[in-house]
């Protein structure tokens, strides 16, 4: 992903999403590339030892995301909760029901 727009994403500025992949980078986690459509730009890439530590810990943060907010949520209150976050990740905010 280019380094401008995973910045957005992590709502850092540049300079922190630089520092971000610069220790990412020294654990073999990603590394940087020159991005191939725009030759200013820099992408962050994950690497293979990246994507293996990803999915090691993803177990663990499914757990967490479930005990810290989806078992508070219950029938209905979960299904608006689920219309909401899909509405906020989408672009435009529109949902597939809007489409």
């Amino acid at each position: 992903m280019r380094m401008s727009e995973l910045a957005a994403a992590c709502n850092l500025s540049l300079s922190g999403i630089t520092r971000v992949v610069i220790r990412l980078e020294n654990q073999g986690w990603v590394q940087r590339a020159k991005c191939t459509q725009d030759g200013r730009g820099w992408n962050a890439v994950l690497t293979d030892a990246g994507l293996s530590r990803l999915e090691q810990a993803w177990p663990t943060f499914l757990v967490s995301v479930r005990r810290n907010l989806v078992d508070h949520f219950s029938g209905q209150d979960l299904t608006q909760l689920t219309a909401a976050l899909q509405h906020v990740a989408t672009p435009g905010g529109q949902t597939t029901a809007d489409s």
